[in-house]
């Protein structure tokens, strides 16, 4: 009930969440057609070749025979189901090693942190580009949504430990260890309600990051390029050379669609933001938080 009255608040004082709401809420449709699809995502020429947007094909055809707004439900879903996937397992990376690392201390925070700092300084695109070309033939989707999640919780781990530092001095933390709470009790129990706030503005991000890690990868062709995304829809009419040609609708749409993605789920971010920040929630709201 909580939640719903914070959304509710969100979606009536802030207006940014409101159109990012929004913003994702036509792209979460879009998507969502791809279920009703009358063609398989994987099959070329099932419609006559470069055909304009018209009334039979309302975004028009690819070189490749298909039609752009059946291709483009399956590839913004295959592209936000990758930033949802890596998005989901770095946090709960990130939340493990922020929470165990600022609560304990010590030889624990530092051994956490100089992993953590490892894994920040890694240059992440060489790496991935050089994990496509070890593992050419096995760089499946879903694999290289693992690899980008074992590479992108850095930043947000270190920013959860400096939440979990502040919450190790608090008196109800001292309470607990006190009453005999368990250090697993005590981070789950206590100090996860404090940073979920942190995680949902760091998820949208993270999502946002993600979906361009993919959407240059594909582009550049180091993916899989037969699963349907966004970017493997550019980088195959990148091939078929759509600009040159005149097939402008073949790029067009996805850019724009995944520039929809983008700016609703920064607006996302940022309005989170604001409200975790009490005098800006306050000066929104009016007062209604």
């Amino acid at each position: 009930m909580n939640t719903l009255r914070i959304l509710r608040d969100l979606f009536r004082y802030n207006g940014e969440f409101a159109i990012g709401l929004m913003l994702v809420l036509i792209v979460l449709a879009v998507a969502a057609c791809s279920f009703f699809s009358p063609y398989p995502p994987m099959d070329v020429y099932v419609v006559p070749p470069d055909v304009p947007p018209s009334w039979e094909y309302p975004l028009g055809t690819t070189s490749r025979g298909q039609d752009v707004f059946w291709q483009l439900t399956f590839a913004i879903r295959n592209t936000l189901l990758f930033g949802i996937v890596v998005a989901a397992l770095s946090r709960v990376i990130s939340l493990l090693v922020g929470l165990i690392s600022g609560y304990k201390g010590g030889w624990v925070d530092r051994v956490l942190m100089s992993i953590n700092d490892t894994f920040v300084v890694v240059p992440l695109f060489p790496i991935l580009v050089l994990f496509y070309f070890i593992m050419r033939d096995q760089m499946t989707w879903a694999m290289l949504a693992i690899i980008t999640a074992l590479l992108g919780w850095a930043y947000d781990a270190r920013l959860i430990r400096s939440i979990a530092m502040s919450l190790r001095t608090r008196e109800f933390t001292r309470q607990a260890v006190f009453s005999g709470m368990s250090t697993r009790k005590i981070v789950l129990q206590e100090h996860l309600p404090f940073v979920l706030p942190i995680v949902f503005s760091t998820t949208m991000n993270n999502i946002n990051w993600s979906i361009g890690i993919e959407v240059t990868l594909s582009v550049l062709g180091f993916t899989d390029i037969n699963t349907p995304t966004i970017g493997g829809m550019i980088y195959w009419a990148n091939q078929h050379t759509a600009l040159v040609s005149g097939i402008w609708w073949w790029i067009t749409f996805p850019v724009l669609l995944v520039i929809m993605l983008f700016i609703g789920l920064f607006l996302l971010a940022i309005s989170m933001n604001e409200y975790i920040d009490p005098r800006s929630r306050l000066s929104r709201l009016g007062g209604a938080a």
